[in-house]
């Protein structure tokens, strides 16, 4: 008698500058785990978090998933209930997994990794302390740096510094002294390049630096460096084990959001064209940043490298990376010999053990 398919909640959407990015994902991890084999490994429900941070059950999910885009709120069910999480929606109760597909605060920052672990149930990716240390920025490179990782230089700010124009102006001095131009200005806690900016000079870094603020309290500025993207990836629980080394290049005049989710904006090099020696070495510090982070599950590590100098730098994690048709996550995997539907299927069992 075959075993009963496992349960799987796939939650997308999300109240986050990148909810539109999730829908994608969203529809590319389903079609994967509604394929193949898989159909006879797992059920799957799909639940739709709004704009607003509503949850909806499998009807407004799947007509979410279908159309491709944000629910408008004249399309939700009426009367429409309070913002934010109020309960479960129908059908959470007989979900065995969590699989979160959402990208940026309020999906990949730990809170909804929280709800789960107070329910009681296993879910894909990585744990409260990775999701929430991966997500800001600062937290992130402070634990980067006491775990010894080489990082490109940058200065941490708080929005309330730029609020006083004396603070203002000391703020602004110091980044000039300490990282020059150009340097880009980054919020702490979004992800997908979202209210990134580039200064080359002092007037785009008071914009840049007041853009930020708009969207985050807590702001990174990074030191502009002349360097290789490269990306590894992460997947397993109790043995973590790291991809092929990609790299991605492009023509913008940086990876920003445009760049990033759209067609013939970049190429990506799977494998990277670099000496096995730095392959190791990246993989050796993704699986390193990955456990100074407590971060398991799933992760993307990025970093720079300056191929004149030798430099290797570490950039960031992202422990829920994208799943599109453009997303490296799966492409990493898929040239290590993990194609996409045993891909999903290994991150549902890694939350099971």
């Amino acid at each position: 008698m075959a075993p009963s398919p496992v349960r799987i909640g796939l939650v997308f959407g999300g109240a986050s500058g990148e909810h539109a990015v999730s829908i994608r994902s969203a529809n590319t991890v389903i079609a994967a785990l509604e394929q193949g084999q898989n159909r006879e490994r797992f059920s799957v429900s799909a639940f739709y978090i709004d704009c607003q941070g509503r949850w909806w059950a499998e009807e407004v999910a799947r007509a979410v998933l279908a159309s491709g885009q944000p629910a408008a709120p004249e399309d939700l069910p009426q009367p429409l209930p309070s913002p934010g999480f109020l309960n479960l929606p129908a059908g959470a109760d007989a979900v065995e997994v969590w699989y979160p597909v959402l990208h940026g605060p309020n999906g990949e920052d730990g809170t909804v990794q929280g709800l789960f672990t107070l329910m009681g149930k296993p879910f894909v990716g990585a744990g409260v302390l990775g999701s929430s240390v991966a997500m800001d920025k600062l937290a992130m490179k402070a634990a980067f740096a006491a775990a010894g990782l080489a990082q490109v230089p940058y200065v941490g700010l708080n929005a309330a510094d730029l609020q006083e124009p004396e603070r203002r102006d000391a703020v602004v001095a110091r980044i000039e002294q300490e990282l020059g131009y150009p340097c880009f200005v980054k919020p702490a806690n979004l992800g997908s390049s979202v209210g990134i900016t580039k200064a080359r000079d002092r007037s785009q870094l008071l914009s840049g630096l007041d853009e930020a603020a708009s969207l985050d309290p807590r702001i990174v500025v990074e030191q502009g460096v002349d360097a290789r993207e490269l990306e590894c990836a992460v997947l397993g629980k109790r043995q973590l084990k790291a991809s092929v080394v990609g790299e991605i290049r492009f023509d913008a005049d940086w990876y920003d959001y445009t760049t990033k989710y759209s067609d013939g904006l970049s190429t990506t090099l799977i494998p990277a064209p670099i000496p096995e020696s730095l392959q190791d070495q990246v993989r050796t510090m993704a699986l390193a940043s990955c456990r100074a982070l407590c971060v398991e599950g799933m992760a993307r590590v990025d970093f720079f490298y300056d191929d004149r100098t030798g430099d290797l730098w570490i950039n960031e994690i992202n422990t829920l990376p994208g799943f599109t048709s453009l997303s490296m996550y799966p492409m990493l995997w898929n040239a290590s010999g993990i194609g996409l539907e045993q891909l999903v299927a290994q991150l549902v069992e890694s939350a099971r053990e």
